[in-house]
């Protein structure tokens, strides 16, 4: 990539910052500073979808939120210091499922 191709992403991913609410970016800065171990997960768009970011934390707690671009993603994993996959290369942990299956059992009273 040269000097001003660098430069351009640079940038977009600077006009991209200035698309997020205040409240999406107040939320993930949230989730990433007050839970331990929190890693992101950038999905590509599609055709029905956004760009999308999932941030799980050490205790496979998550959440998803859409975003204006992928670049923007990695530039928020990257001024918080916490690693980020492909969601298309590298699977989604197995402490995010396990999550959900502790805590929707416990919401749920047997019988």
């Amino acid at each position: 990539m040269g000097w001003f191709s660098r430069k351009k992403q640079q940038a977009q991913v600077a006009r991209d910052a200035r698309e997020v609410p205040d409240v999406l970016r107040d939320h993930l800065s949230s989730f990433v500073t007050t839970r331990r171990g929190v890693e992101a997960w950038l999905e590509q768009p599609t055709s029905f979808n956004k760009p999308s970011i999932l941030l799980v934390a050490a205790d496979g707690e998550s959440t998803r939120r859409a975003l204006p671009s992928i670049d923007y993603g990695y530039d928020f994993a990257a001024g918080h210091d916490i690693p980020a996959y492909d969601a298309g290369v590298v699977p989604y942990p197995s402490r995010m499922r396990e999550y959900g299956v502790r805590h929707r059992s416990q919401r749920t009273p047997h019988a």
